[in-house]
């Protein structure tokens, strides 16, 4: 079989060697490459693995003999699904492998901010120590209220990781999420995210994207945050409106803010919209990467490998995610409760 990878730069050895093992030609996409460029690379493919590059109805159309799309991490929303369905294409992807790995990412850059480690960094690289003075001065977590926007699987990890562990008070906004899950994880519900705004010390996202939640932490949302709070994302970019969080750290609206995804990935330290990002001590960056550890690798490539031979071997695929999006298809898949 024909298999066709995108965003190569993400590498995946043991995923690729036993596909290769296993008899099937397989050819790896550079991130970045051109409609065009895809969807001739795609033409003869029967397999389609993505994990950033934008799978649209046109690519679907062009890959005349795909039999699946196997999304070799979380988010679906560059893939167009319906186009998809209106060939029997099922598409599948690995939801479970990182949640305690990115929980684990999130909860790092809230300690970083809290304990003011990039600018004690920066004072220790450049003059080699620092006195206690005001400047200086950290936060602990035990007592604070951290705020989960999301409670999700990533999000109740959040949740256990400092309540349970750092003594936090946990609140959080997750308004299709059933009260018994707020319960069991022993997280305060917030009717409205302006009622866990303004009361939280870190406002943590976990929510997945779409129309509700695209810049749901606005212009007016920083403004009902505490002036001393900490914004974290790990979910997806477009939950921020990425301008005003600009604006509001440059106001000192909000203490600071830890971010993992944007929406314009890669980065640039300069002409990208978020270059004003760079160079702040109250800001942690990261590439996308809180993800990326050894442990969620293996279980990615692992489960990653089951789906793809699942799809070439013609037995239906199984959907573990409960996304209604993936829920909705009827062809090629059977789903886990």
């Amino acid at each position: 079989m024909r298999i066709v990878r995108t965003d190569a730069e993400l590498q995946t050895p043991h995923l690729d060697s036993e596909l290769r093992k296993a008899g099937h030609d397989l050819t790896l996409l550079p991130d970045g490459i051109s409609e065009s460029e895809f969807c001739r690379a795609v033409a003869e493919a029967d397999l389609l693995l993505m994990c950033y590059q934008p799978i649209s109805a046109t690519v679907i159309a062009a890959a005349k003999n795909l039999k699946g799309i196997v999304k070799y991490g979380v988010g679906i929303d560059a893939i167009d699904i319906p186009a998809a369905m209106v060939r029997g294409i099922p598409v599948v992807n690995i939801p479970e492998y990182a949640e305690e790995t990115v929980a684990e990412g999130a909860f790092s850059m809230m300690l970083a901010l809290a304990k003011r480690l990039p600018a004690l960094q920066t004072q220790m690289q450049t003059k080699g120590w620092a006195w206690p003075e005001e400047r200086w001065l950290a936060r602990d977590l035990a007592e604070s209220t951290v705020g989960i926007v999301g409670l999700g699987r990533i999000g109740r990890s959040m949740a256990r990781m400092a309540g349970a562990g750092f003594r936090a008070n946990v609140v959080a906004y997750s308004p299709h999420t059933d009260q018994s899950i707020f319960d069991a994880a022993g997280v305060t519900r917030c009717k409205t995210l302006e009622d866990l705004l303004a009361q939280s010390d870190f406002v943590s996202i976990h929510s997945v994207l779409n129309d509700e939640t695209r810049h749901l932490i606005d212009a007016s949302a920083f403004k009902k945050m505490k002036q001393s709070a900490f914004l974290i994302n790990v979910s997806r970019g477009a939950i921020v409106d990425e301008q005003a969080l600009i604006r509001a750290l440059d106001r000192g609206e909000i203490a600071g803010a830890g971010l993992d995804v944007f929406s314009a990935e890669p980065l640039a330290l300069n002409d990208h919209p978020l270059s004003p990002l760079f160079g702040r001590e109250n800001v942690v960056l990261s590439p996308h990467l809180t993800f990326y550890t050894a442990e969620a690798m293996h279980r990615l490539e692992a489960e990653t490998l089951e789906h793809c031979f699942a799809i070439l071997e013609g037995r239906l695929v199984e959907v573990t995610s409960h996304d209604p999006r993936l829920r909705a298809q009827t062809t090629g898949v059977r789903f886990r409760d």
